[in-house]
């Protein structure tokens, strides 16, 4: 597969999983498709205060971009500049739903999802075999100005909205090969959590 570019010229790999093409890596842009800076909010009062979209690394560290990519809130993914490269998307509930289903269901694809071995992924990285391609990585997540769960789990935002204040995510962590249906779930749309592509 191709890599693709977002506008900040980052690169990224790709994989195909049945009928749908994913980008194989956590975003990691900080501009919006129309060139418009997303702004980068390290402090926590006022992460948890704002109402538009935003981004953050993880501990609000540079270090940690390269392998885990940035954090997002869901205004950031629902902004109409366009967070995803040219030609790509945030996935919906159903496409996330569909890629799940591919993979054999809830109770497996969490680990098929999963990049092997304790790199990065806390022991025991219950059932990770990453068959897919996918190489979801532990990149914690950011709640309520905090961080946490480096290591642990990640949360990949998805497009579709539950209500005015929460949207839906998918929750991997290392001690299921599953995704729980409990984590899959909806979250304030002010948490800043990983994003992942589609193509269209």
């Amino acid at each position: 597969m191709e890599n693709v570019k977002d506008i900040d010229g980052n690169s990224y790999k790709t994989v195909i999983i049945g009928d749908q093409i994913w980008v194989a890596e956590n975003l990691k842009v900080t501009h919006y498709r129309n060139g418009d800076q997303i702004p980068n909010i390290t402090r926590d009062r006022d992460w948890t205060n704002t109402l538009q979209g935003a981004y953050c690394n993880f501990d609000n560290k540079e270090s940690n971009v390269e392998t885990y990519g940035r954090l997002y809130n869901w205004y950031a993914v629902d902004d109409k500049r366009g967070l995803a490269p040219k030609g790509w998307h945030i996935p919906t509930n159903e496409e996330a739903i569909e890629l799940v289903e591919f993979l054999g269901g809830y109770s497996v694809s969490g680990g098929k999802l999963k990049e092997i071995g304790f790199e990065h992924w806390t022991p025991p990285n219950t059932g990770a075999t990453n068959e897919s391609g996918f190489t979801a990585l532990p990149g914690g997540y950011r709640s309520g100005g905090s961080f946490g769960s480096m290591g642990w789990d990640t949360h990949f935002w998805f497009s579709t909205m539950y209500n005015s204040l929460t949207a839906w995510s998918m929750l991997i962590d290392c001690d299921r090969s599953g995704i729980s249906r409990s984590y899959w779930s909806y979250y304030d749309k002010k948490d800043g959590f990983s994003v992942r592509c589609i193509k269209d």
